[in-house]
């Protein structure tokens, strides 16, 4: 080998071990990064200003402010059931978490469209959230969650024996925390996750699971559900993809698995559209007591 080839082969040489040290070094970095900014990266906590119920058709609404058990102050809204029969009747609740890149605020329609009658809905923005204080963290929403518990089961109007939850997302999570602690009447679960790790192996790959702080365990957690689960789940979802809920769904023993055939994580309730609706008003009201004579979904699709 001559002198120039050997020149030419060492400087190839060198090259090739500064871009194995930079990518490595880049790798570690990522890695760092992950571990440090998990959270926020899960609950990125879109702020925005709350509305009244009133703008969006609903006179009745409130908005209200409730505080955790660390002293943060949530704020969102009440809707109190519609009016039936006796005035002073204690009626249903239905808690609602919604998901991660959500505000009350940006859901009003939802809300307004999907509040099952006779039922009483409580939705609070997690801390950190549109006008709600702190900062968003996975033990911090179980917080939030607890207070919007002891807020429903302590007003007069509430049957505290029979409450429901509902949780989109990340929302799912949350609710699936306050069902495995408190005693609910049944759980509506729409775009769940199996967990934090899951969702890591599921968009960052290298990421070992070791670095993964989050639980956020839904598995788990549908595993120990002893109430009627309904999930709900877009067949186009490629956040957190449908046979995610499927997992959900056959290991909580759901009662109902709702695919919606097109829909990505964020179109379902575009969607799904009144077949949504309808299938999460006759599964809340059948197991809340308030079923006025809904046609019964049948068996549970698969």
């Amino acid at each position: 080998m001559n002198p120039s080839t050997a020149a030419f082969l060492g400087k190839i040489a060198r090259m090739m071990v500064r871009l194995v040290v930079a990518t490595v070094l880049l790798y570690v970095v990522v890695l760092v990064l992950a571990w440090r900014f998990q959270e926020r990266l899960a609950f990125p906590a879109p702020s925005g200003d709350l509305p009244s119920p009133a703008d969006f058709g609903m006179d009745d609404g409130l908005i209200v402010a409730v505080q955790t058990s660390d002293g943060i102050m949530l704020r969102g809204w009440y809707l109190p059931a519609t009016p039936t029969g006796e005035p002073r009747q204690r009626t249903p609740g239905l808690i609602w978490f919604h998901g991660n890149m959500e505000t009350v605020g940006s859901i009003a329609t939802v809300l307004r469209d999907f509040r099952p009658s006779g039922v009483g809905l409580l939705a609070l923005d997690y801390r950190g959230y549109g006008e709600s204080g702190g900062a968003a963290t996975e033990f911090g929403v179980y917080r939030d969650a607890e207070a919007a518990w002891a807020w429903m089961t302590a007003r007069d109007d509430i049957d505290s024996t029979r409450i429901a939850v509902y949780g989109r997302s990340i929302g799912s999570a949350v609710g699936l925390y306050l069902a495995t602690v408190h005693d609910v009447r049944a759980v509506v679960l729409e775009s769940p996750f199996t967990s934090g790790i899951g969702m890591a192996q599921e968009h960052a790959g290298l990421v070992p699971p070791e670095l993964i702080d989050l639980s956020l365990d839904n598995l788990e957690r549908a595993g120990r559900l002893a109430v009627p689960l309904m999930v709900v789940h877009g067949s186009a979802d490629r956040l957190a993809p449908v046979e995610m809920g499927r997992a959900i769904a056959d290991t909580g023993r759901a009662e109902q698995f709702l695919v919606l055939e097109g829909a990505s994580h964020s179109t379902t309730y575009e969607r799904g559209g009144d077949r949504y609706r309808r299938a999460v008003h006759e599964f809340v009201n059948r197991h809340l007591g308030t079923d006025t004579g809904s046609a019964p979904t049948g068996e549970p699709q698969r």
